[in-house]
Order: C-alpha cells, then structure tokens, then sequence
C-alpha cells in the first residue's frame, strides 16, 4: 500500500471520530434527558388536574387534599404516617424518577456537629451521607447543623426533615457533584457561606483537596435524577440552588425562596454544550421577600415554569442566555412597584436580533402590578403542542396549591397578600408546637375549620354561614373557593340563621395523624 493512501486512509478514520464527537456534541443527548419534554409537561398538567379535581370532589370530606399532586400523592396516603418512603412516589417533572434511599434503610442522624470533615462521627448528617449505599436520612430530634465546609452528598439518598426542624448554615453548603437520585425534603438552608480548601472525605474510601466552595444553598453539578421539595432557602453567597456541568432529570417544586440576590443558575456558561440537556421542573414554588433577580436564570435546555407564586423582585424574575427554551404556565407574577422593573422577563447579554428566535412563551400566567412577559420563539409549534393538549390549571389555583411552599409549619411573609383582587390570604402554615418540635409519627395537615368551635392561642373561632352572602364572602377567605361551584361552596359551610362565616374562616395547622382530626 502505499504511503499517501495509507495517510488518507488514516485521516478519513479520524475525521470520522471527530465527526461523531461533534454529532454528539451538538446533539446533546445525555443520560435520563428525556427525548421528548412536552410529553413530561403534558404528564404534569394530567397530575396537576387530577389532584385539584379529587380535592373539589373529595377535599371537603377527608380534609386531606390540597390539589397539590406532590403532597396529597404521600399526605393523602393512609400509611404514610409509618412509610416515609412513600415521599419517593410522589415526584412530578423532569426529577419524578429521582429514587433517593428508597428501598435502604434508615439513618437516624443523633449528632448536630460537623467537627471532623476526613472522619465524621457516626450519628452526623456528614457521616450519613457520604455512604454509598441507598439510605433514607431522618433526624432523631430538631437541629441546628453548622457545616464546617461543603456537604458532599452521596448517590441514592434522601434527606428528609420531617417531623422535626431543621437548619443547615454555614460553610458550603450541599454538594451534589456527580451522583445521582438524590431528595432533599424539609429542611432550611440559609447564611451559606464559601469555604474549602481543606481535606473532606466524599465516600467511605475517599478523602480529596477540595477548592473553596462558592456559598451556594445546593450546589448540583453533572448530576441527574435530583429532587429539591419543601425547602427554604435564603441568604445565600453565591446561589441559592445551582444546576450545572450537564446535571439534568431535575425537579424543584414546593419550596420558598427569600432575601436572595441572585436566586438560581441553570447552566455553566454560555460556551458549555452539554447543557444543552438540562431539562429542569420548576413548581409550586413561592418567591417571596428580598429577591432581586434568577427565578431562575437559564442557559440551553428545557425549563418548565409552571404554578409558581412570583411576588417580589427588583430586577426581573425569569432570564436566560445562548437559547434556552422557557415554558411558562399557570404561574402569578406580581410586578415591584419600580417602573423600570415590571417586565418578567431578561434575555442577558443578547440583543434582539438573536434572541427572537428563542422559544419563550407564556400561556395562562396572570400579570399583576404591571407585570408582563416578553415570549419569542414559534410559541405554537410542535415543540409545544402536545405541552397544550392538557390545559395547565389556571394561574388562579396558585394560592391553593402553593399555600404550604416551603418547610412545613414555618411562618411565612406574605399574609395578607392581595389574592386576583378577592381580599386578603394567608399564605402557608404556622407551627402551633410551641417547643419547636413536633411527633415524628404524625404529619402536617392544613384544614378548614367548619362549623365547629376551635380554640387557638388565644382566639376562638366558631364559624357558619348566614346565607349565600356569607359564602361570598367566605369564598374571599379561601384559596381555591372560587374554582368550585356553588354548590361545592354550599358543601363546605353548615348554614345556619343564628351564626356567621365572615373573616373567622382560618387554615388550621395540626400536627397529627387526619383521623384525630376534631373536625
């Protein structure tokens, strides 16, 4: 053979390779992004319905059902008092399969401190979490944990705070950097600060140099199947959570963000390809007091936007770069009262000429205060087709189905926020143990208390109703009311002549199981 063939010969094979390389590239499929994301948003507004509707049937005579799919799947569930791990069923979006330690075995954490970062004591959060078999991470009694430097989470655990309260703060704070099914439910993050540049142990068999952390909340990094529910989260130095470095399969839903600046980054940077893969589930979430922009802030990918409550930001709530594609459905955007600031949306660091083309759309969301959205894109294409085919829940759901955003119990900042013009709401739950502690056993549950007396603090309630105008008004009181018929209203009320509803309709939180309910 000779030479200048052999030479071509060799150059076709590696132009070949390279090829591919660039196909795939380009292409971005990474493993567990699903091929199709309508499909998986058609699937949310299926659960979505469905709870809601079950709620309206059936809400009104087992006090369970919020209309959230995510807490009547587990709250709703006879045996979930005992079956913590029923919470593992229950995801929706992108992160829905994200397992956790379902089907391993409990760790009890007993110790609060963080002292040894090479070696932690067994009984830790740190020790429980760099095992490498699936475990399923509950906390004996309430803590307050101060991280000496970042969390390294593990693969295939869940952290689960319920029952009790508790508190991560300071160096780090948790680290998901290449793992995978991984749940972190009820638990507080705030005041994370950047530290590292020490020895930290990140399995049972490794302790590697670690660089100084960013301050994040959750940092995920190349990491898929993550759930992130029921948590709140502020104060952060960097982001609250982050998402980069082709992490994918994820689901942030139920939490509640507050006094943040830069709140969320989906993405490394505009040059980093495989994020073109990330496909991200943002629901139920509450945006509350002192954000100022990235609710989130999205790089390539696919991010489904969809029954959030946005009620404060002082720059813009949504952004994106290097075409993201942005879904937003059902959600509430209530506009700060800065002028140069009403608009939802920030395409960064892009001039229109590029960004025309991005496809952002809006459908169902409700503009309060002057807010508005600028979608681009072939909003009605088929990427968005089969997304539509089941209609996402009115933005007017929102106050029912994020009214427990957050950990559970915790007093939230937006009582008496204006509700689509109806009056006053109170948004979640208040902890009514007053030793900060509550029965593992048992689980919160919201209820209406009806036509029965109910003592709480030092207010005594009894309502009723004196006719259709009290249901009117008590239908201001309620969120979700209006969505039913009259009725499904006359249902909820025992209507006497002798007492009326007026503004004592309150939500009521227990901590017990339903069945002990007095009402």
């Amino acid at each position: 053979m000779h030479p200048p063939i052999t030479s071509i010969l060799f150059f076709c094979i590696i132009l070949t390779s390279l090829l591919t390389v660039i196909k795939a590239t380009l292409n971005l499929s990474l493993p567990y992004q699903h091929p199709n994301p309508e499909d998986v948003v058609q699937e949310v507004h299926m659960r979505i319905n469905v709870s809601v509707y079950r709620r309206q049937m059936q809400g009104i005579v087992d006090g369970c059902m919020t209309g959230n799919p995510i807490d009547d799947c587990w709250k709703c569930d006879p045996n979930s008092g005992t079956d913590r791990q029923r919470l593992a069923d229950c995801g929706i979006g992108f992160g829905r399969y994200a397992l956790g330690g379902k089907g391993g075995q409990y760790y009890i954490v007993t110790d609060s401190s963080d002292h040894d970062t090479v070696n932690p004591t067994p009984g830790t959060l740190r020790h429980a979490v760099l095992q490498t078999e699936p475990l399923w991470i509950v906390f004996a009694t309430s803590m307050l944990i101060r991280l000496k430097h970042e969390l390294i989470v593990n693969s295939y655990k869940t952290i689960d705070g319920r029952g009790v309260n508790i508190d991560i703060t300071g160096g780090g704070c948790i680290t998901l950097q290449y793992v995978t099914n991984v749940i972190i439910h009820n638990i507080r993050i705030y005041n994370c600060k950047p530290s590292g540049n020490a020895l930290i142990r990140s399995s049972p068999t490794h302790v590697g140099q670690r660089g100084l952390s960013d301050g994040d909340g959750i940092s995920i990094s190349g990491s898929r199947n993550i759930w992130i529910d029921h948590c709140s989260l502020s104060h952060c130095t960097d982001g609250l959570i982050d998402a980069i470095l082709g992490s994918t399969a994820i689901t942030i839903s139920n939490n509640y963000f507050t006094y943040h600046n830069e709140v969320m980054l989906m993405g490394h940077d505009d040059a980093y390809l495989p994020d073109k893969g990330m496909q991200v589930t943002f629901a139920f979430n509450h945006y509350g007091k002192g954000l100022v922009q990235r609710m989130p802030r999205c790089r390539h990918g696919y991010f489904h936007v969809v029954n959030n409550d946005f009620t404060e930001w002082k720059m813009y709530a949504i952004g994106g770069s290097a075409n993201p594609t942005i879904n937003s459905q059902g959600n509430r955007y209530i506009a700060p009262p800065d002028p140069n600031a009403k608009e939802v949306t920030k395409r960064v660091e892009a001039n229109e000429k590029n960004w025309v083309g991005w496809n952002w759309r809006t459908e169902g969301d409700l503009m309060e205060n002057g807010a508005f959205f600028v979608p681009s894109g072939q909003s009605l294409n088929t990427m968005y087709a089969r997304a539509t085919s089941v209609d996402p829940k009115s933005a007017f759901l929102v106050d029912q189905l994020t009214m427990n955003a957050g950990v559970f119990g915790e007093p939230r900042d937006d009582v008496g926020v204006v509700s689509f013009g109806r009056g006053p709401i109170t948004g979640g739950s208040e902890n009514t143990n007053n030793d900060n502690n509550s029965n593992d056993d048992g689980y919160f549950e919201t209820l209406f208390a009806m036509g029965t007396s109910f003592n709480k603090g030092n207010t005594s309630i009894t309502p009723g109703c004196g006719g259709q105008e009290d249901i009117v008004t008590a239908c201001d009181l309620i969120p979700g009311c209006w969505s039913l018929t009259m009725a499904e209203r006359e249902a909820w009320f025992t209507i006497t002549s002798e007492q009326t509803l007026g503004p004592t309709v309150v939500q009521l939180l227990l901590v017990s199981n339903p069945s002990s309910s007095p009402f």
